[in-house]
């Protein structure tokens, strides 16, 4: 009797775990939360939530060097490392030198020297007893787009960045982060080459904030989305290297993340083996990007009411 009460309880709840089976296998899957709604958190409390302005694209803000200042940093995701000093900051200051390095704008490598600074602040984030590239800019710039230094992607590579083109606003925080699960999020191997569509062809393209163009093909893609002819060439100054480029426009549409646009303008040169996407592109824009787990989105977003 033992044995048979048993096999009729075992079947019975047999039978209840087949129903809560089938009722959880029945269930719709929940969707994966998108990476934009990461930007529509309070920011408020962030590590970092300044405003920034905008010359030709490119984005400054106000950093303390050594507890001094604040002075005018360009935040450029396209430069490695921690930061750049322009040697004037470097004489003002009078940072120690820290030896030499190399630098490549993805043209041409170059030796530069090193200097150390004990502080760089940006709002609440600071890193400290860094080495940092040093070198001439600001007598390559007109002086409304002369900065001090630069902010590079080093310096925000244990959080979240969100860049808030149309409010002008940049925030950073390491309490939540971007998940390459998460809808809109694209990742990435090499900082920050990201997925590009044109068209029907798909590439992959370095994510620049510091390059005030649109869009850069290589001559080779170039060919390959368009037949329109190359005009108007011009010459492009980059970081260690100047080049000629064409001038053209891509009618697309161009997708990247989960923004779209059309006729975009476009530099052409045979001297670039990647796609460039730079910050002409992302105005009006949002631009997460999280070092930790290797992910960028781009959004599309509007300015906040009484913005203009």
């Amino acid at each position: 009797m033992t044995l048979d009460r048993s096999s009729r309880s075992a079947r019975a709840g047999m039978a209840v775990l087949s129903g809560t089976a089938a009722i959880m296998i029945a269930q719709p899957a929940v969707a994966a939360p998108n990476a934009c709604s990461l930007a529509k958190a309070d920011r408020r409390t962030d590590l970092v939530h300044a405003p920034f302005r905008t010359v030709d694209g490119r984005i400054y803000v106000d950093v303390l060097v050594d507890g001094r200042g604040p002075y005018v940093f360009a935040l450029d995701t396209g430069a490695s490392g921690m930061g750049r000093a322009d040697a004037g900051l470097v004489t003002a200051l009078g940072l120690a030198a820290a030896g030499t390095g190399r630098s490549s704008d993805g043209i041409k490598q170059v030796d530069v020297d090193l200097v150390k600074v004990r502080s760089l602040k940006f709002g609440n984030l600071e890193r400290r007893d860094q080495e940092i590239i040093a070198r001439d800019y600001r007598s390559r710039l007109s002086p409304e787009a002369a900065f001090a230094g630069i902010l590079g992607r080093g310096f925000f590579a244990d959080g979240l960045l969100i860049i808030d083109y149309p409010n002008s606003m940049v925030s950073f925080t390491r309490s939540r982060s971007m998940r390459p699960a998460m809808r809109g999020a694209m990742t990435y191997e090499n900082a920050f080459r990201i997925p590009v569509k044109i068209g029907g062809i798909t590439t992959r393209g370095n994510l620049d904030t510091g390059a005030n163009i649109a869009l850069v093909l290589p001559k080779a893609l170039y060919d390959q989305i368009s037949t329109e002819p190359v005009k108007d060439t011009a010459t492009a100054t980059f970081t260690n290297s100047k080049i000629e480029t064409g001038r053209a426009t891509i009618r697309g549409p161009v997708q990247i993340g989960n923004v779209s646009s059309s006729d975009v303008p476009v530099r052409v040169s045979d001297k670039f083996s990647e796609a460039l996407v730079g910050a002409h592109f992302l105005q009006n824009r949002l631009v997460l990007i999280d070092q930790r787990t290797n992910t960028v989105a781009i959004c599309p977003a509007r300015p906040r009411p009484g913005r203009r």
